[in-house]
């Protein structure tokens, strides 16, 4: 039998017992009453977890702390919808780089002591095909290190994905720039001990995707002075309907209210406008040599090209020494076809109205012919 597209795990499953506790105080326990069994779940899994990682810690601790992050980290960035999967994959197959896998992310307190026994016993909870875009879904697979963020107890804004009727409460951790001083410390130093328990796990260039990181290049400049970014814009009139798509198919599987969906719209209009102003912002703080952009159109129509010129870009070093794994990888995409999207002339004029700076800056047609 086929699986269904929905994953019987979440980023959730696989918090650590103080951080599933701390969000569902945060959010005042607002679990809708279907979601009881869910959250008794879930509570109980992240006993588990709390204690594995305290095992993880006697075992690797040395490990751990003697990690060091070189050479530095590349940073693939972008707003949501723009390819940025895609282009993650791609530098990936690079066998000098290394990356968070999707056990890492989903699993992420205690991945050194339990990765490649746990995983392969909890396969079964994982679709085939992502639900919002049909790429293919594994353990083994390049993830968001954001959803790792989330199970280790460091602040996110994917929080809302949880508990989308209740007010706002993580915004503040998308641009991390309205943390107090001891917040922000608090969250550097989760995430740069993810990033040591990576080194730890794999050696290698850390290839690092996240679209919540396009607001954060000031703080990950300062932590990694020597970081690459490379960022992948798409045209707006086709991320705008797969970015609310998106966040209605994880919500709609891992909320745990039942969700009304007020409000969304304008949220991606203005979260939108608030990643570019910070990439703005970002060119300005960042080397030209560590900073690459691209088109996800241009990316599209030839990878080997737009993939060699990240390389010369960036130092990354002889791409035709990835180039043979990076075509394997794009021969087995031949099948793919991306998800279409019908614009209204009312919606298509709003994205106009509310994005065509955006759209101008990267050379976009505001014309629908």
């Amino acid at each position: 039998m086929k699986k269904k597209h929905k994953s019987l795990m979440s980023p959730w499953t696989g918090y650590s017992l103080s951080a599933w506790v701390k969000m569902l105080a945060q959010y005042r326990f607002a679990v809708s009453p279907q979601n009881a069994h869910r959250v008794l779940g879930i509570t109980l899994a992240s006993g588990i977890h709390s204690a594995l990682a305290m095992v993880e810690k006697l075992v690797h601790g040395d490990r751990i702390r003697n990690a060091v992050i070189d050479p530095p980290p590349v940073f693939v960035i972008g707003h949501w919808r723009t390819g940025t999967t895609h282009l993650h994959e791609l530098l990936t197959q690079d066998t000098d780089h290394t990356f968070p896998n999707t056990y890492e992310c989903f699993d992420p307190n205690h991945f050194l002591l339990t990765e490649g026994t746990t995983d392969k016993a909890l396969r079964f909870l994982l679709p085939e095909r992502r639900p919002m875009d049909n790429m293919a879904v594994g353990f083994e697979r390049p993830q968001e290190d954001e959803f790792a963020l989330c199970g280790t107890g460091v602040g996110s804004p994917y929080l809302r994905i949880a508990f989308p009727n209740s007010p706002l409460r993580h915004e503040q951790y998308l641009d991390l720039e309205g943390l107090s001083a001891r917040e922000l410390e608090k969250w550097k130093d989760g995430f740069m001990l993810l990033l040591r328990r990576l080194s730890a796990h794999r050696p290698g260039r850390l290839i690092l995707k996240s679209p919540a990181h396009s607001c954060r290049v000031k703080v990950l400049n300062e932590m990694f002075p020597d970081a690459l970014f490379v960022h992948i814009v798409r045209n707006p009139y086709d991320v705008f309907p797969s970015t609310v798509h998106l966040w209605k198919r994880l919500i709609g599987d891992w909320a745990l209210q039942k969700p009304h969906f007020g409000g969304l719209e304008d949220y991606v209009f203005d979260t939108y406008l608030h990643v570019y102003r910070k990439l703005d912002e970002a060119r300005e703080l960042v080397d030209p040599a560590r900073f690459h952009e691209l088109r996800y159109e241009d990316l599209i129509e030839d990878p080997v090209r737009e993939m060699r010129a990240i390389y010369e870009r960036l130092a990354l070093g002889d791409f035709e020494k990835a180039r043979p794994s990076v075509e394997k990888y794009l021969a087995g995409l031949t099948s793919y076809k991306t998800n279409k999207y019908k614009l209204t002339e009312a919606r298509r004029a709003e994205i106009t109205r509310r994005w065509g700076t955006v759209i101008k800056q990267y050379g976009y047609s505001t014309s629908s012919d």
